[in-house]
């Protein structure tokens, strides 16, 4: 079984030459062996590919009923039709100072509306999960992450981590501006 090193982003595609027969024979092998990190890199690289949302569903059932544990938290829990898009907009965003500031996304539920689902996207001195679960406890909280969040996109940014702040404030605008012109519903990006 091939062994992933836990360092490697998800937007380095490292399954990328595989062809889709062996990306599902390493898929269930992770199954079998609650192997999540490899579960998700196989997951993250047929959905890179554009696989079919009913085979996405299916295997991220399958990898969090036997692997929760090790699933990495840049996977998400359900899919996104519009996650890849997310991805090539994002890794097109640079940042060249090191900082304490991290640039993140939280997917917000629009099932009531005209679109399943929005990115809100923001910056913070705090983790990505530790500043929404400060959202969904009311501090300092935008309105739609209180209301509509549902989960971390963590993947997407994972480059966009720890960098200088006033180079944060600009890729976020210019992060939330190019996912807009992408098409996706998008609130936060001051």
């Amino acid at each position: 079984m091939i062994r992933l090193d836990k360092r490697i982003s998800p937007a380095a595609r490292p399954l990328d030459a595989l062809s889709r027969a062996e990306i599902g024979a390493l898929l269930n092998l992770a199954v079998d062996e609650s192997d999540g990190w490899t579960g998700a890199h196989c997951i993250h690289e047929l959905w890179m590919r554009g696989e079919m949302s009913i085979n996405i569903e299916r295997a991220l059932e399958r990898l969090w009923e036997h692997a929760a544990n090790s699933v990495p938290e840049w996977l998400p829990m359900r899919y996104i039709e519009w996650l890849p898009a997310a991805y090539e907009v994002a890794l097109k965003c640079k940042s060249s100072a090191k900082g304490r500031t991290n640039i993140y996304l939280v997917l917000l539920d629009y099932e009531d509306q005209d679109s399943a689902y929005g990115v809100y996207v923001g910056m913070s001195k705090y983790s990505p999960a530790q500043r929404f679960d400060q959202h969904k406890a009311g501090i300092r909280a935008a309105g739609s992450v209180l209301k509509r969040g549902i989960e971390v996109l963590t993947g997407p940014t994972l480059h966009l981590q720890y960098i200088k702040r006033s180079e944060a404030a600009r890729i976020e605008s210019q992060l939330a501006e190019a996912l807009a012109a992408a098409g996706l519903k998008v609130k936060g990006g001051h």
